[in-house]
């Protein structure tokens, strides 16, 4: 959990905080130490949300705001903003088939901040995020505003997917339990790096291939599971919960924060890369790496970089062919 923020005045919004996933993060900042000023934003029923979650006995104050016109004002003073806005997956649709809807969306929000937020972080849940940050990083330097120390794809379901079922198979506490995951955020991208698990986890080829499929396809068998009620919605406010938490922390000083989030990066063959960073009070601090892998995971990487590729061109050329 995190410590107490150190800008006490400080506006956090969640842009999207209506939706399956928006609501319960909103509630895990709400009920967090945070003490911050919640700023929840959508196109419908934000008021509702901020009325419910205000009764909450915690120090957060948490106002909703609704439609275009009244975003400017939930940005202003923020640190660290944090986009969920999306629609859901369905069984039979792809994240790739969400593609127009949720670029446009994540466009438009993050024209926003580059415009009355510069200087804030940005945390895109939004799917697809191997297309969604690079659409946040066009949008940002199309406004003179761009940092890329400062603008993170939220992959942080895949690392608690994984430390969760390696912990189911090695009977360990998942709460101790660090796995790195490196790539993208949908389905081959996903690229867990089980052998450099902390504690240690050796697995035979035959159980470490069947555990990295079921990583990478987790996203999917909640989507069958839910059987067309939406996507991971609990998880992923988790993990986003999570995320937040740990950059907040960083900006608030604390020494040793490491998440994996997907950002630029020169540490693969592709303009971004999802590895574990360091964490400061202006952003990534310190790229770590991919360290040491094995020949599994080179091939992993090797066959996840040309739709890493695919993906993130077409982000930057949704931006490029925008009106």
């Amino acid at each position: 959990m995190p410590s107490a923020l150190a800008r006490p005045a400080a506006q956090n919004p969640v842009l999207g905080a209506s939706g399956g996933i928006g609501q319960p993060l909103a509630l895990l900042l709400k009920n967090s130490p945070l003490g911050s000023r919640l700023s929840l934003h959508d196109i419908a029923h934000t008021p509702g949300v901020a009325a419910d979650l205000s009764h909450i006995e915690t120090r957060a104050t948490v106002k909703g705001r609704l439609g275009p016109e009244q975003l400017p004002d939930g940005l202003k003073g923020c640190d660290v903003v944090v986009i969920p806005a999306r629609v859901p997956r369905k069984p039979g649709v792809t994240r790739d088939d969400l593609f127009s809807t949720n670029a446009s969306v994540v466009t438009t929000l993050t024209a926003a901040c580059a415009q009355h937020s510069p200087e804030a972080m940005i945390c895109v849940i939004s799917n697809l995020v191997n297309s969604t940050i690079p659409i946040a990083t066009e949008v940002f330097k199309k406004h003179g505003a761009y940092d890329p120390n400062k603008i993170f794809g939220v992959t942080t379901l895949d690392i608690v997917r994984a430390n969760t079922f390696i912990a189911e198979l090695k009977g360990l506490d998942p709460a101790r339990v660090n796995v790195p995951v490196i790539g993208g955020h949908a389905g081959k991208t996903i690229i867990p790096l089980i052998p450099q698990c902390a504690p240690e986890a050796d697995l035979p080829q035959d159980p470490l291939t069947a555990v990295t499929g079921w990583i990478q396809e987790a996203g999917t068998e909640v989507v069958k599971a839910k059987a067309g009620a939406g996507s991971a919605t609990l998880s992923m406010e988790y993990a986003g919960a999570r995320f937040v938490f740990s950059l907040v922390d960083a900006m608030n000083g604390k020494e040793g924060v490491v998440e994996c989030s997907f950002v630029k990066s020169q540490e693969a063959d592709c303009a971004y890369f999802s590895t574990p960073l360091l964490l400061g009070n202006k952003g990534i601090e310190k790229n770590l790496g991919i360290g040491k892998i094995s020949p599994f995971e080179e091939k992993m990487i090797a066959e996840a970089i040309p739709e890493l590729k695919a993906s993130i061109q077409k982000g930057e050329e949704f931006v490029k062919n925008m009106k």
